[in-house]
């Protein structure tokens, strides 16, 4: 049996020089990406934006909302040069972490129902659809529905 050596993860906190890296992977990631000028926005909102660097390059990024006890994951990425090594699910638990140390209650977010590896890691850790968007996400045909999830958070 060959041993497997696991990346080196830091997640640390999104700054201004970080954004080039973070618009080009989420351009990487989804049809309908969010701009540079949006990351910057969240930044200058004061809106707890991460980066995860794996093996000391951008591997993913998480961006949160958190006001009256309540959070919501407004965007979060694993690039396509790092999925299926279980970052995803390290990078929630640190937007959730992050959630909880600003107060948080209850966390909700968005999905498409086009995504079901991203719905199966929300599920996996304890998310639960409550409703829908219809027509929320832009799509190649129209519009899509968003699935929302909540997860409630107990004390740390």
């Amino acid at each position: 049996m060959v041993a497997v050596a696991r990346p080196h993860v830091e997640i640390r906190a999104m700054r201004r020089e970080d954004l080039p890296l973070v618009a080009a992977m989420e351009a990487a990631s989804y049809d309908f990406p969010w701009s540079q000028g949006i990351f910057s926005d969240c930044l200058k909102a004061g809106h707890p934006c991460w980066v995860m660097w794996v093996d000391g390059e951008a591997g993913g990024y998480g961006v949160l909302s958190v006001a009256a006890g309540e959070a919501h994951v407004l965007n979060v990425c694993v690039g396509p040069g790092h999925r299926g090594l279980g970052l995803g699910r390290l990078l929630m638990r640190r937007l959730l972490d992050i959630a909880r140390w600003n107060g948080a209650t209850r966390v909700f977010l968005e999905v498409r129902p086009s995504n079901p590896i991203a719905q199966k890691l929300y599920e996996s850790m304890g998310f639960g659809e409550i409703g829908r968007r219809p027509k929320y996400y832009p799509a190649r045909q129209g519009r899509e529905d968003a699935i929302v999830m909540a997860l409630d958070l107990s004390p740390a």
